[in-house]
């Protein structure tokens, strides 16, 4: 797998901002197919930081359903992978400076 299809975004709330500043953990949405050492060698690479920790977890896909003029409409929302990424004491990354 490219190192470029590894990472798809970063996530960008506040549960992942409060982790950013106390813990300097970030997460990420990441491919599904995607194991933690391919995972740190990605944000190694784009990022420039050293990575000690790599958690990961797959949130599951929810079911939706909306009431529109021709009845109720449902389906599923799709699962993805997140990871949860620890960089060494004294180096962050600026998820910020693209916006």
């Amino acid at each position: 797998m490219k190192l470029s299809e590894i990472l798809i975004k970063p996530i960008l709330t506040e549960k992942a901002n409060g982790q950013q500043e106390k813990l300097r953990r970030y997460a990420f949405k990441v491919a599904r197919k995607a194991n933690k050492l391919e995972i740190k060698k990605a944000v190694e690479s784009f990022y420039g930081v050293t990575v000690t920790n790599v958690n990961t977890s797959v949130v599951p896909g929810k079911h939706k359903s909306r009431f529109t003029k021709s009845g109720v409409v449902s389906g599923r929302k799709p699962a993805y992978k997140k990871a949860f990424v620890t960089v060494a004491e004294g180096e962050n990354i600026d998820l910020y400076a693209t916006i």
